[in-house]
């Protein structure tokens, strides 16, 4: 799956090692069981850093998935999430508000996206952007 260490500190920046943060959402018993929106967003932006291409497929509604995902460019690097808000808009859906930056050929590149969130069947899933700059 992928190259880090269970106890690393996940690269969501949650603080949490790996295995108890986004990894037990990427693989394990609680495989795509993300339990609220900004859970599964920190697992997403996780999945970004490590290319894993399937969980982002898999977590994304249906109605809004792209058909397949474009491997990183070559020494693209994450550089960090800050989550800036996160709301529940009824008990099934939700949004979180964030800025992801990452560093690609000497430049640095900042995403502030406000993303929508919607739980069917038990799982939530990442439906678009509301927002982004």
């Amino acid at each position: 799956m992928t190259d880090l260490a269970p106890s690393a500190p996940c690269p969501c920046g949650s603080g949490a090692a790996y295995l108890a943060c986004c990894g037990r959402y990427h693989a394990g018993p609680l495989h795509l069981q993300a339990p609220d929106p900004q859970a599964l967003m920190r697992s997403r932006y996780s999945a970004f850093v490590l290319d894993l291409r399937d969980y982002l497929l898999a977590t994304w509604h249906p109605d809004h998935r792209p058909t397949g995902i474009e491997a990183p460019e070559p020494g693209l690097r994450w550089l960090g999430l800050q989550v800036k808000h996160s709301a529940m808009h009824g008990p099934d859906r939700g949004e979180v508000g964030f800025v992801a930056r990452s560093k690609l050929g000497g430049r640095a590149h900042r995403l502030a996206e406000r993303s929508e969130f919607v739980r069917e069947g038990g799982r939530w899933f990442y439906t678009c952007a509301l927002d982004a700059d």
